[in-house]
């Protein structure tokens, strides 16, 4: 049987009645993820358990390749069961490894499996979950309805075909599915394909006529009701003149290669633009910075992007991202802003300059976003509600998001809950905030759902 039990991660009765009595039946909003939409429209059942629970999930590759399993057995061309048998086997030492917990949650929820991953016990999950998936005819929608999700917002690119959503709309789902809003292939000047991004969206010969371009595009995207944007950069450059973003664009477009420096001013001037266009139509931006990304050359060449090989960056731009939004403030185009934030030391840093920059009648207007991607783990969550609640409001918090390519995902929301429940709990046994339970129940329910749903304009 499996060792997660009812009050895993509770440790006092106070988090256990906070977790099942106000968070654990609260419905998810999913404002970040990487789910292909087509996989949504399109609806297939899948086929075994590796479809679901392997192919293409980064997480668990790096993991596997940290115990020393051949790529073969990865992203090669192993059987799907023999990849599936590997994974098993790296799970079971993998201990305090957020996926070691995550893995046999999800083993719980979607297939009403509790056998223990290991090695040994693998072969009769892989029978087991196979049987339920033929069974039940498994396939993405009731995967997602069945975790209690009522909006998705999928992050894609400007040039993206988005009749894809206006036909998921017309299904009788019982979960909504909304594309956010990002210009990074735009934006990453230097890129190899750079001038093939630009050329989808139509003839572009100068920065005036790209602004227009994205401006268009956005209100294509609202259209279809998008409410979020999104930005990742591994620092936030200066904010540069429109004249010399001007030059680099040109070269670029000239088919000339870019310095680093060239680079970047074009990179702090239109994340200064996107900004102010965000504002304008009143949309909030979800910045991620802190990613290093492409680490291995090799295997970037194998396997291309988002391949398990980016990492935690040490750069801090700080004092850049105070320059940029003091600069938008000023000029009253400052939008709603969520900044995920990768390195931890940088945690304290950001939380005090979003205080800078609220805004009067706005819960929250700049959000410290969840600890994501190498930090939403326990010791990661757990530091950021430390640093969020000594020098924020924890409050006004939007909560946790997947930011998955996985469908199996939706768990990790309830591990934040229960993380974040065990904080209020274990303060309350302290006695160091109100022992009211029903009022700090119903925070618990703003931060698992309610907040994130007033932020983004879903009511």
């Amino acid at each position: 049987m499996s060792y997660i039990k009812d009050n895993f991660l509770l440790t006092n009765k106070t988090a256990e009645k906070l977790y099942f009595d106000y968070a654990k039946d609260m419905p998810i909003f999913d404002y970040h993820c990487h789910l292909p939409e087509k996989q949504l429209l399109e609806n297939k059942p899948f086929n075994d358990l590796f479809e679901i629970w392997l192919a293409g999930d980064h997480y668990k590759w790096r993991l596997m390749r940290n115990f020393g399993i051949d790529e073969e057995m990865i992203t090669g061309k192993a059987t799907n069961k023999e990849k599936f048998l590997a994974y098993c086997k790296t799970l079971g030492t993998a201990f305090g490894n957020p996926l070691y917990h995550w893995s046999q949650v999800e083993l719980k929820e979607f297939f009403n499996c509790e056998i223990e991953i290991n090695e040994e016990n693998a072969e009769l999950i892989w029978d087991w979950c196979n049987e339920y998936i033929r069974i039940n005819n498994v396939t993405p929608q009731s995967l997602i309805e069945k975790s209690n999700v009522t909006h998705i917002f999928t992050t894609n690119e400007v040039f993206d075909d988005l009749t894809t959503f206006e036909k998921i709309a017309q299904k009788d789902y019982k979960f909504k599915v909304i594309p956010a809003f990002r210009a990074d292939k735009i934006m990453n000047i230097e890129a190899e394909k750079y001038n093939d991004f630009v050329s989808l969206l139509g003839e572009v010969n100068d920065l005036t006529a790209l602004e227009t371009k994205l401006e268009e595009r956005l209100q294509a995207f609202i259209k279809v009701g998008t409410t979020a944007s999104d930005i990742a950069v591994q620092r936030v450059c200066p904010v540069s003149e429109k004249a010399q973003a001007e030059e680099v664009f040109k070269k670029r477009r000239a088919g000339e290669s870019v310095t680093v420096a060239e680079a970047e001013i074009f990179k702090g001037y239109l994340t200064y633009f996107l900004f102010k266009l965000y504002a304008k139509y009143d949309i909030a931006t979800e910045l991620h910075v802190g990613a290093m990304r492409n680490n291995n050359t090799v295997m970037l060449n194998k396997l291309g992007l988002d391949t398990g090989y980016d990492s935690i960056a040490e750069d801090n731009s700080i004092a850049n991202m105070s320059r940029l939004f003091d600069k938008l403030n000023m000029e009253n185009a400052l939008p709603k802003t969520i900044v995920f934030n990768l390195n931890p030391k940088m945690n304290s840093e950001i939380v005090t300059l979003i205080g800078s920059f609220q805004g009067s009648g706005v819960k929250g207007k700049l959000q410290y976003g969840p600890a994501w991607w190498f930090l939403d783990n326990k010791v990661g969550m757990e530091k950021h509600l430390e640093d969020l609640t000594a020098t924020g409001h924890i409050g006004a918090f939007v909560g946790m998001l997947t930011d998955s390519r996985s469908l199996l995902s939706y768990p990790r929301h309830h591990y934040f809950r229960r993380i974040l429940c065990n904080y209020f709990g274990t303060m309350m046994e302290k006695g160091e905030m109100t022992n009211n339970i029903a009022f700090v129940g119903e925070v618990v329910k703003d931060i698992c759902y309610n907040n994130a749903i007033a932020y983004l304009k879903m009511n």
